[in-house]
């Protein structure tokens, strides 16, 4: 698949944010040793403050409908949650020329600082208007400016191991996805929604310690950058990846922020119970982060994401004949597993289809910029669906579901055929 980038190897550096390199001048990206894999774990950390806190969702839509806003419907409640991820993802626009250009430090201090403001804020918050700005903007926000840099910083020390190392990194979503809705479920009943909220923001200050000390970049930065480049528009199969990438995330998040309501509305578990179907979700994850990161450092990350994605769209169509507790557990382990299969693979399946790696923070930003798109219609669009009422609703959202995972596969299969064209046609020049 061509991800053995020479382009990547090009060593560096000057971080913009220190004062002196970091690595000895066009040294070779190390592949591993401690320096390497503490930056891997910094980056986990991040993911615990972005894409862990969106997988976290689940278990505040519940109780936003259920108690706080018993008078927002599910999709009003759905936007604020889709708000911050959409942010996340779009902000790369943004965040990834500021990384190429060098800016990485500020970039990261300042995402750490909004999401640790924002979920304070929003354990005063008492309207939606009031998290809408509090967890919907200034978290979203802080997620923008950190997660893209946080993923294409591994690009500077993984060859070989780049995917791996991707799914090492994203496996800090689902740990907090696992530990976070635990906390809120054992902690909301006996001290309330504002101090379970602050001991969430508490544990996240905290834990942002770790990639400050750890995280630095080793690769020069580039002298002229630019949010959008023209290139990419040129760039066939770069185009139709971005737009598979699109109609996968209108899907995929679906069972992420409605599992846990379905379960109590069809009487399958307790309202006790209930947020576990979020944990699970996530528990599955770590292994669909892991063992298909691994796999695609040998196969090739785009033939992977393809056939996880179908899995995944497989399951959500399986959901539909689910009426009870074991088969909805099945279900949360395996649809996590596939799930965080499509997003930890998703960065290390661009890389080829990147031509200039020195871009990669801009191409980067542009693809998830069209998924961002999608993550903030796909779970509102879910929830106008699920208030028309009835079982009949809860189908309708389950197939919506499936059919945009199986469009953004059947679309990721188109691009990874003319990317391949075009390699046998340079080969023939």
């Amino acid at each position: 698949m061509g991800e053995k980038d020479e382009t990547a190897a090009k060593g560096g550096t000057l971080d913009a944010d220190a004062a002196q390199p970091t690595t000895a001048p066009n040294s070779e990206p190390p592949d591993g040793g401690w320096e390497a894999w503490l930056v891997v774990f910094g980056s986990m950390i991040v993911l615990i403050h972005t894409w862990g806190l969106v997988n976290s969702f689940g278990v505040f839509q519940t109780y936003y409908e259920t108690e706080l806003l018993p008078t927002s419907s599910s999709s009003d409640i759905s936007w604020i949650g889709s708000l911050q991820a959409a942010l996340l993802m779009m902000g790369g626009v943004v965040s990834g020329p500021l990384f190429d250009a060098g800016y990485f430090r500020a970039l990261l201090l300042s995402g750490l600082f909004f999401v640790e403001f924002g979920t304070f804020m929003t354990s005063l918050c008492t309207s939606y208007w009031q998290i809408v700005l509090a967890q919907g903007i200034c978290v979203g926000l802080g997620c923008a400016l950190m997660f893209l840099p946080s993923a294409a910083i591994l690009g500077h020390y993984f060859v070989k191991k780049r995917a791996f190392a991707f799914g090492v990194q994203s496996v800090g979503s689902p740990i907090a996805g696992i530990v976070l809705p635990i906390i809120f479920g054992r902690l909301q009943p006996q001290i309330g929604f504002a101090w379970t909220t602050r001991v969430i923001g508490f544990i996240l200050t905290a834990l942002a310690a770790i990639p400050v000390v750890f995280m630095k970049t080793r690769v020069p930065p580039r002298a002229h950058t630019r949010a959008f480049d023209k290139s990419a528009l040129y760039d066939w199969p770069f185009l139709i990846f971005s737009f598979g990438g699109f109609l996968a995330f209108v899907g995929l998040y679906v069972p992420f922020f409605y599992l846990q309501l379905w379960s109590i509305d069809h009487e399958i578990s307790s309202l006790e119970f209930s947020p576990y179907f979020v944990t699970l979700l996530n528990a599955g994850s770590i292994f669909g982060r892991l063992i298909p990161n691994y796999i695609a450092d040998y196969a090739g990350s785009v033939n992977v994401l393809i056939i996880i994605t179908f899995l995944a769209a497989t399951l959500d169509f399986a959901w539909l004949g689910i009426t009870n507790f074991p088969g909805a557990v099945s279900f949360a382990i395996l649809y996590g597993a596939f799930s965080g299969g499509v997003v930890g693979v998703l960065p290390s399946a661009l890389v080829p289809l990147i031509p200039d790696l020195s871009r990669f923070g801009t191409w980067m930003g542009m693809c998830f910029f069209a998924s961002g798109l999608s993550v903030l219609v796909g779970t509102p669009i879910g929830g106008a669906i699920l208030g028309q009422g009835g079982e009949a609703a809860w189908k309708r959202i389950i197939a919506y579901s499936g059919a945009m995972l199986l469009a953004g596969g059947l679309t990721w299969t188109l691009s990874l055929f003319l990317h391949r064209r075009r390699q046998l046609r340079a080969r023939k020049t």
